[in-house]
C-alpha cells in the first residue's frame, strides 16, 4: 500500500507500550535496569511478568521471563533501538549523571544534528537512546535536514558527555552546546558510528 493512500486511514492516536521478553534468571535484573533508567514506578511484578510506568500510561514497558529463551545473535535483524526524549539538555544530562553514579553509562553518544542522543545497552544487549530534541519544532529540524551537510553525515558527530556537562555548567549558549560542527578533511560518518 502506497503512502498516500494511508491518508484513508485513522492513525493511531499514541504508541502504548513495549514488552520484552527475557531469560528468568535475567527477569529481576532487567525489571530493576529500567526503573532505574526511566525513572519509572513498579505497576505489576510476580516473578514472571512486569509492569513500569513513567508517565500517565498503565505500563510503557513490560519484561517478561520465558524459559527456553535464547540470545539473539550480534547483528540479527530486528529492531535497532528504542528512544526516550527529555525536555532539555539539563535534563538528559542530569539523567547521563544520575545514571552514571549507578554505574550504567552509554557505549555511544553522538550529536544526530536534529537530536544529541546517548546510547545504552540494557542488561540483555537491546540498544534504548535517551535525546532531546535539538530544534523546537519537526518543522525546523526537517528544514535544518534539507539545508545542512545532512546528505554528507546522516549519523552525526561523537561527543564526549562530561565535557558537554562541563561547557553546559560554564554557561555555553544552547546554540553552541547542540550545534553540529561539519566532518573534517579525510573524516567520514563511518568514523562516528558505534
Amino acid at each position: 500500500m502506497a503512502a498516500a493512500d494511508t491518508k484513508k486511514f485513522k492513525s493511531p492516536s499514541k504508541f502504548a507500550h513495549i514488552v520484552l521478553r527475557t531469560k528468568p534468571e535475567r527477569f529481576q535484573e532487567m525489571t530493576d535496569w529500567y526503573l532505574t533508567v526511566l525513572g519509572g514506578d513498579l505497576v505489576h511484578n510476580d516473578g514472571l511478568i512486569s509492569f513500569i510506568s513513567y508517565d500517565d500510561e498503565h505500563h510503557r514497558i513490560a519484561i517478561a521471563a520465558i524459559p527456553g529463551l535464547v540470545d539473539l545473535p550480534e547483528n540479527a535483524v530486528g529492531v535497532d533501538h528504542f528512544a526516550y526524549t527529555y525536555d532539555s539538555l539539563e535534563d538528559l544530562l542530569a539523567q547521563y549523571e544520575r545514571l552514571k553514579g549507578e554505574g550504567i553509562e552509554p557505549f555511544w553518544c553522538i550529536n544526530h544534528g536534529p537530536t544529541i542522543s546517548m546510547y545504552f545497552h540494557d542488561p540483555t544487549g537491546n540498544r534504548i537512546e535517551l535525546q532531546i530534541d535539538v530544534f523546537e519544532t519537526t518543522a525546523e529540524a526537517m528544514e535544518w535536514m534539507k539545508r545542512s551537510d545532512f546528505d554528507k553525515n546522516p549519523v552525526g558527530i561523537t561527543y564526549d558527555p562530561d565535557e558537554l556537562l562541563v561547557r553546559l555548567r560554564a554557561g555555553e549558549t544552547y546554540e553552541d552546546l547542540t550545534k553540529r560542527r561539519p566532518l573534517d578533511e579525510g573524516e567520514s560518518f563511518f568514523d562516528h558510528l558505534r
